[in-house]
């Protein structure tokens, strides 16, 4: 049976979602929670005993139709019409887990009782997470304005018993499984379509991965990055704490120090050395590593606020006797910190891919490409060009989406933010940076091999050990796809799953 976890209305950080995501927990939701959405969704339905009563989205049409009064026997059409209408997302499947996020994420912005929905519907939300029927949702639709409007219509489409599902992780529909699990269709009430369309859920389930694995991929670019020093023969000096504290700047300090207690306790690092300096993409690792640890602690307190936040419209405040229509689902402030994520990742890939140059370069007593017979073997040579191509592919996915705004609505709005599509695009630069340190710690490990018999560094040495069990030193030629591939899956197969 799986163990409990309660939804309360604490504060809820990124790891807070990926423990109740990776440790299979059930959810449920507090007394407090129960009893604000009670109290916001009686405050609107008393409303709504107005006869001239005019709520957006609620008995008025969406959009551009704002001006358009809906008759009360209609109010249950307009909400089911909303979430069938708007179901018109495209292109690839949103990953499993991801939408698992987009799930929780929007029980999360509910259960403030600032929506006006019911505890029927939360617990509906509730009850499709724990029996593991997970929305399918698609990549393409959302302006990252009026909320991510198309992914979020998937989302709700098995609320009314429609749509494709994940059930058990297998792809379905929700009409197939239907009498083989205890869930009965809902019926919507006045505003709860709305209320399940309106927020930036999508934007933001993608940022909570993207930060979560951006953590640990600089964590792995420093360590990768000290293999690389000693397989290029590096100097200690460009880490050393003085030069550092000169600087000022917090990321490159942490960097700095995380690459000086390592390779200071290297026997290779510790021998001869014949260059009186190393290359940027050595020597500046603090520097540019750092600026992007810097970037992504700024990412992660904008993504944190959000996971705490009421991103639909109109909101209910019952204790101020006020229903206010206002923008809270517009999502510039994930846009523009997710378009300043793939930069900050982009950069370690592109200072990665300069040291796999150097490293089968056939420098510093290194044989060409790292093979021990070149001209007869290629080694890693085209190893290099695949990082390059990726690294090239990871600077087009820079562009940023934030910048755009295309009017829809008939004008009505007529400046969204594109957030989805920075959502998506820095997805694919995470993707691509663990290839891109697989490639490295693939050619790392190499060269360190051709320094013996010095030894590496412990914490290397047990690094590369672990590696060694999937992937095997390069003898001669063969084909280094499955490399690349058995590498990608060690870096990623971590402390966590997402």
């Amino acid at each position: 049976m799986k163990s409990l976890f309660q939804f309360n209305l604490d504060d809820f950080n990124i790891s807070t979602l990926r423990n109740v995501i990776n440790e299979g927990h059930s959810i449920e939701l507090s007394d407090d929670i129960i009893e604000r959405v009670r109290k916001g969704n009686a405050f609107l339905q008393n409303k709504l005993n107005d006869q001239n009563a005019v709520i957006y989205g609620v008995n008025t049409g969406f959009g551009s139709l704002c001006n358009t009064i809906i008759d009360d026997d209609k109010l249950a059409d307009l909400q089911y019409n909303l979430i069938r209408s708007h179901a018109c997302g495209t292109g690839d499947l949103v990953p499993y887990t991801i939408c698992k996020l987009i799930l929780l994420s929007k029980i999360r912005n509910l259960s403030y009782g600032f929506s006006g929905v019911s505890v029927k519907l939360l617990e509906a939300l509730v009850k499709l997470y724990n029996l593991d029927i997970i929305p399918v949702i698609y990549q393409l639709g959302s302006l990252g304005a009026s909320g991510d409007l198309a992914p979020l219509a998937h989302m709700s489409l098995p609320l009314l018993g429609e749509g494709k599902v994940y059930f058990q992780q297998k792809l379905c529909s929700m009409e197939e499984i239907l009498p083989n699990v205890d869930f009965t269709p809902i019926s919507l009430g006045a505003k709860e379509g709305l209320s399940l369309l309106n927020g930036t859920q999508f934007s933001l389930s993608y940022a909570i991965w993207n930060v979560a694995h951006a953590e640990r991929i600089v964590k792995l670019s420093n360590l990768i990055a000290c293999i690389s020093s000693e397989g290029y023969n590096c100097m200690i000096d460009p880490y050393l704490p003085q030069l550092h504290s000169v600087r000022n700047q917090s990321g490159q300090q942490q960097v700095a120090q995380e690459m000086f207690e390592i390779l200071s306790n290297s026997p290779i690092i510790q021998g001869p050395n014949h260059d009186v300096q190393d290359p940027y993409s050595f020597r500046c690792i603090p520097q540019v590593h750092g600026a992007s640890y810097d970037a992504l602690q700024y990412v992660r307190k904008i993504v944190e606020n959000e996971i705490n936040a009421v991103t639909d419209n109109p909101n209910i405040f019952p204790d101020d006797n006020l229903i206010v229509s206002g923008g809270n689902f517009h999502a510039q402030p994930l846009a523009l910190p997710l378009d300043f994520l793939a930069i900050a990742l982009a950069e370690l890939g592109n200072i990665s891919e300069r040291r796999i140059y150097k490293l089968v370069n056939g420098d510093r007593d290194l044989p060409s490409y790292l093979t021990k017979n070149p001209g007869l073997e290629s080694g890693f040579m085209i190893a290099q060009y695949t990082a390059a191509s990726i690294v090239s592919q990871n600077k087009q996915f820079c562009s940023p989406a934030s910048i755009d705004s295309i009017t829809s609505s008939k004008g009505q709005e007529d400046h969204v933010s594109m957030a989805a599509n920075s959502a998506t695009k820095c997805y694919k630069v995470v993707e691509n940076l663990y290839r891109i340190l697989s490639i490295e710690l693939m050619t790392a490990a190499q060269a360190v091999s051709f320094r013996r018999p010095q030894k590496s560094n412990e914490k290397i040495q047990s690094f590369l050990d672990q590696y060694r069990l999937d992937v095997a030193p390069l003898e001669k030629d063969r084909v280094l796809h499955y490399d690349i591939e058995r590498g990608v899956h060690f870096l990623m197969d971590t402390d966590f799953i997402f």
